[in-house]
């Protein structure tokens, strides 16, 4: 394992905290069936940085292809 440091806004991390309690409660009324289960802000940027290292190991499946569309959405043609 690798531990990455990142900074972001004060705003942001609100944002991703909001999004990581959102995910967990669909993981609630789903009863569990999501593929990574109730997340943290650190579990969330986890599975994001899981899905975009696919870009490269992957890239024809669904996270991937998502992922590389984001990617071309801000300019890089990768």
């Amino acid at each position: 394992m690798k531990r990455i440091t990142i900074t972001v806004s004060k705003d942001t991390a609100e944002a991703l905290a909001e999004l990581a309690k959102e995910c967990s409660d669909a993981d609630k009324s789903r009863n569990g069936a999501t593929t990574h289960g109730p997340l943290t802000t650190a579990k969330l940027l986890a599975m994001l940085a899981e899905d975009a290292g696919m870009v490269v190991t992957r890239p024809g499946c669904w996270e991937a292809s998502n992922l590389h569309q984001v990617l071309t959405s801000h300019g890089y043609e990768v």
